[in-house]
């Protein structure tokens, strides 16, 4: 399993020489299985990026997974080429919960007046799944979804391929409980053991006084589940849009400060737009 990341940066794209070093595109995953098969989760801006890679390699058969419907995880999706070419092909599975169907979920996107080109116009082949509460396969790679704490509702997942695992729970608030989503232990047993834990940490004690309920963790609080569920890899994410690469940097040390003091063996780092891990 190969997981690239083309976007880290929560709520809107960033730029400025602040921003180099973790990037400021906004939520966009691709996972290659060990067959190679192409599995693209969320369509925020960094999707643009993954597209032109996609194309320069000629792929245009893949599977789109989404975690929610906030304008951060879709915006980039009218930019991703592929979708203008008649040979491509995607499989969307998402939860529509506040839209009727995930086609309405994305669509939305496009329609007038929000982009100058109509979502009937785009040509490639799409076929849409709903995926809220069961688990689902694609050929060898098994993905599981869990409920995220997230105003609006949301979708966390875990993918599993012989014996490795990536458990991805972006925008997700754990020390709040949203309608819709479960509690710090649920979180914990699902990410048990994981090779990889992206979790969203977009927030510091300080900040989190004013932005509690807002659907975002504080990352210490992400780093104790990291802890909790004794996972291998701890990728901290979502930075927030005001958050320089010097902060984060003082995220990483300060997470690595706490671990040093402990007997678990975790790597804990920040996801930065452009990092490949495979597993």
């Amino acid at each position: 399993m190969i997981v690239r990341f083309y976007g880290a940066r929560g709520s809107i794209p960033v730029s400025g020489k602040e921003y180099l070093k973790y990037g400021g595109n906004t939520t966009c995953l691709e996972i290659r299985t060990k067959d190679d098969d192409i599995i693209i989760v969320d369509a925020g801006s960094g999707i643009r990026t993954l597209g032109n890679r996609l194309i320069t390699e000629k792929r245009f058969q893949y599977t789109m997974i989404f975690t929610h419907a906030h304008w951060d995880h879709i915006m980039g999706f009218p930019f991703f080429q592929p979708i203008y070419f008649t040979k491509t092909q995607i499989i969307m599975f998402g939860c529509p919960f506040a839209q009727a169907s995930v086609k309405e979920m994305i669509s939305k996107i496009m329609a007038p007046p929000n982009f100058p080109v109509n979502f009937e116009d785009i040509r490639a082949n799409i076929i849409y799944h709903d995926a809220c509460e069961e688990s689902f396969t694609i050929k060898s790679m098994s993905i599981t979804p869990i409920p995220l704490s997230h105003p609006n509702q949301g979708v966390g997942y875990r993918f599993t391929e012989d014996g490795k695992s990536f458990v991805f729970l972006t925008d997700n608030e754990l020390t709040f409980k949203h309608p819709g989503g479960v509690d710090f232990q649920a979180y914990r047993d699902f990410s048990a053991g994981a090779d990889l834990l992206v979790h969203d940490a977009e927030f510091t004690e300080e900040e989190y006084k004013k932005t509690k309920t807002w659907g975002h963790s504080v990352y210490r609080d992400a780093l104790r589940l990291a802890l909790e569920a004794r996972v291998r890899k701890f990728g901290l994410f979502h930075h927030n849009q005001e958050r320089s690469d010097e902060g984060i940097d003082e995220m990483v040390a300060d997470c690595r400060k706490i671990t040093g003091g402990s007997n678990e063996e975790l790597e804990c780092f920040a996801v930065y737009q452009g990092m490949e891990i495979r597993l």
